[in-house]
C-alpha cells in the first residue's frame, strides 16, 4: 500500500513536471509585465497568501499579531500553515507540488529537493527578479544566493547565515586545583586532559573522571582544525585550490594525534556511542573535564542550575582552541549550509498581483527597521522599545513573541537577535563567534545521481574510528580511500562537487 502511494505520487510530480516544462521552463525570462517596478493592479487591494513550512506553537490568527502587522502593513492575508514533523512537512509539500496546488511561498527541504523541483520547472527562476528583492538580497547576502542557484538561475531564497555556537569548554576549578593553565597547543591539551582523568581532580579518592567527552568525532574538529584540515569528507579551499579533507595530506597527521589523545586513557570510552546530550550530562554531573559542546547547553539558566546543584564550584570556562602544526581552528564551519531555504511556485509569475506581494513580503522582512525587528522581537512599544539604538525587551517579549521566528522568512541578523534574546550569555556568544574556523563549502553541493551521502558518510565513519582508536592502521589509509571511491561512487562524488565548487568561484 505504501509503495502504491510513493509511486502515484512520484507520477504525479513527473507529470507534473512534464506539463509545466511544455508549457515554457521560464530560462532567463524576463519578469511578468507588470510585475517588475511596482506592486501590480490595485496596491489597496487585499491579497490572500498561503505559506507552509516547518514550525511549531504557531498561535491562532487572532493572537498571531505577527501576521496581524505584515497584513496591515502589506495589505496581504497571510495563511501560514507550519507541520511540526519535518517527514509530514516533505510529504505534504510532494503531493502539493505533485498535483499543482501549490502554495504561494514555501520551504524547501533541502537543495536536493530544490534542484528536482528546479528541474521539474515547478519553481520562478528569481534571477529576473533580484532587482525587486534588492533589500531581501543585501539583507541575506550575495553570498547565500549561491546556495540557492543551479545552473547559473537563483531558485529560492535562503536565509542569512547563523553563527557557530561550539567551542571547547573546559572546569576552571579543576585547573586550579591541579596547579594547571588553560591549555594552548595541543600538547598542552593532551597534558591537561590527562591529568583530568588520572589525578583525581573532584578530590573524591577515586580514579573517576574524563578528561575530553563530546559527541562522536565532533569532539575532536579542533583538533583537526589545530592540524589546518576540516573534519572527514568537508571541502574548502587550501592553497587556492578546492580540496577534499579526506584527501588533504595533514588528514593522517591529524589522525594520529587523536590516536595519541585516546590511546592516553583521558577521552570518554563512550564518546562515540554518546547520543543527543549524554555528554552534556556527564559535564553537568561532574565527570568530565573538557567538553565539545554549543553556549546553550551549558549556559542557559536550566542547566548552569542543574551543574551549580551538583558542585556549587564548578566553573566552565570557554577554551579557545589549541594551536597545533596547521595552525589554531576551532573546527570548521559551513558557509554553504542554511537553516532554511523559501521558493516560490513557477505557476505565480501569471498572478502578477499575487507574485508582488510575495516579493513584497520578503522583503519586508528583510528591512531592518521595520519587518525584520517584528519576526525578530514583536511589536515595537509592546514587547520591545528602543534605547540609543538598541533593542531592550518587556516582560511581554518572553511571554508573548516566542514565535515570531515563524516568520523569518530571509532569516535575521544572528549576533543582534542572539544579544537582546540571550543578555545573559552574551559574552559566551561573541566567544563562540570571534574563534578562528576553516571555512567549508559543503552546504553548496549537491549530490550527483548514484551518490548515496548516508551510506558514504556511515562508511567514512566506521573507518575513521577504526583509525584513530587503533583498530586499524593509517598504513592502510590510502587503501581505505581506494575502497571508498569504487565502492561508494565517492569519485563521480568528488568530481561533481569540484566542478560545482568551481563554477561557484570557489578555488579558482
Amino acid at each position: 500500500m505504501h509503495y502504491r502511494k510513493m509511486s502515484a505520487v512520484l507520477t504525479a510530480v513527473l507529470a507534473a513536471g512534464s506539463l509545466l516544462s511544455a508549457c515554457g521552463s521560464g530560462s532567463g525570462e524576463k519578469p511578468a509585465e507588470g510585475a517588475s517596478s511596482s506592486p501590480a493592479g490595485d496596491p489597496n487591494k487585499v491579497i490572500k497568501l498561503e505559506i507552509i513550512e516547518t514550525g511549531n506553537n504557531l498561535p491562532s490568527p487572532d493572537k498571531d499579531f505577527v501576521k496581524q502587522e505584515i497584513d496591515k502593513a502589506l495589505k496581504t492575508d497571510l495563511n501560514l500553515t507550519v507541520y511540526a514533523s519535518g517527514d509530514d512537512y516533505k510529504n505534504q509539500l510532494n503531493v502539493r507540488m505533485a498535483s499543482g496546488n501549490f502554495p504561494d511561498l514555501f520551504q524547501v527541504t533541502d537543495r536536493s529537493a530544490l534542484k528536482q523541483y528546479a528541474q521539474q520547472g515547478l519553481l520562478l527562476d528569481l534571477t529576473p527578479y533580484m532587482d525587486k528583492l534588492a533589500k531581501t538580497k543585501a539583507f541575506i547576502g550575495e553570498e547565500s544566493l549561491k546556495k540557492t542557484t543551479i545552473d547559473g538561475k537563483i531558485y529560492a531564497i535562503s536565509k542569512a547565515p547563523n553563527i557557530p555556537y561550539n567551542t571547547y569548554w573546559i572546569r576552571k576549578d579543576w585547573l586550579d586545583k591541579l596547579g594547571l593553565q588553560p591549555p594552548k597547543t595541543t600538547d598542552e591539551f593532551l597534558t591537561v586532559i590527562k591529568a583530568f582523568a588520572e589525578q583525581d581532580p573532584d578530590g573524591n579518592g577515586k580514579k573517576d573522571t574524563i578528561g575530553l567527552t563530546g559527541g562522536k568525532l565532533g569532539a575532536f574538529y579542533p583538533i583537526f582544525g589545530a592540524y589546518g584540515v576540516g573534519e572527514p569528507n568537508t571541502f574548502y579551499v587550501k592553497d587556492g585550490k578546492v580540496v577534499n579533507s579526506l584527501y588533504d595530506p595533514a588528514m593522517k597527521d591529524a589522525l594520529g594525534f587523536i590516536n595519541k589523545l585516546i590511546a592516553s586513557g583521558a577521552v570518554d570510552p563512550e564518546i562515540m556511542a554518546n547520543t543527543g546530550l549524554q555528554h552534556q550530562e556527564k559535564a553537568i554531573k561532574g565527570q568530565a573535564g573538557v567538553i565539545w559542546i554549543d553556549w546553550p547547553n551549558i549556559t542557559k539558566e536550566q542547566f548552569a542550575d542543574q551543574i551549580k546543584k551538583v558542585n556549587p564550584n564548578a566553573d566552565w570556562i570557554q577554551l579557545a582552541p589549541p594551536k597545533g602544526p596547521g595552525g589554531q581552528n576551532d573546527g570548521a564551519y559551513d558557509i554553504g549550509g542554511s537553516s532554511g531555504i523559501y521558493a516560490i511556485p513557477k505557476s505565480l509569475e501569471k498572478d502578477k498581483e499575487k507574485l508582488q506581494r510575495v516579493l513584497d513580503l520578503l522583503n519586508y522582512v528583510s528591512d531592518k527597521e521595520t519587518g525584520s525587528k517584528l519576526v525578530q522581537f514583536g511589536v515595537k512599544g509592546k514587547h520591545y522599545n528602543e534605547t540609543d539604538g538598541k533593542v531592550v525587551p518587556t516582560e511581554l517579549m518572553g511571554k508573548e513573541a516566542s514565535f515570531t521566528w515563524l516568520y523569518q522568512f530571509t532569516g535575521r541578523p544572528e549576533m543582534d537577535y542572539l544579544k537582546v534574546k540571550f543578555a545573559p550569555q552574551a559574552k559566551f556568544i561573541e566567544f563562540a563567534n570571534n574563534q578562528p574556523r576553516i571555512k567549508t563549502l559543503g552546504g553548496f553541493v549537491m549530490a550527483p545521481e548514484g551518490y548515496n551521502p548516508a551510506d558514504a558518510s556511515r562508511f567514512i565513519e566506521e573507518e575513521i574510528v577504526k583509525f584513530v582508536y587503533g583498530k586499524r592502521p593509517l598504513t592502510e589509509y590510502d587503501a581505505f580511500l581506494k575502497t571508498l571511491e569504487t565502492s561508494m561512487n565517492f569519485k563521480p562524488y568528488l568530481d561533481s562537487a569540484m566542478k560545482q565548487l568551481n563554477e561557484l568561484g570557489y578555488g579558482k
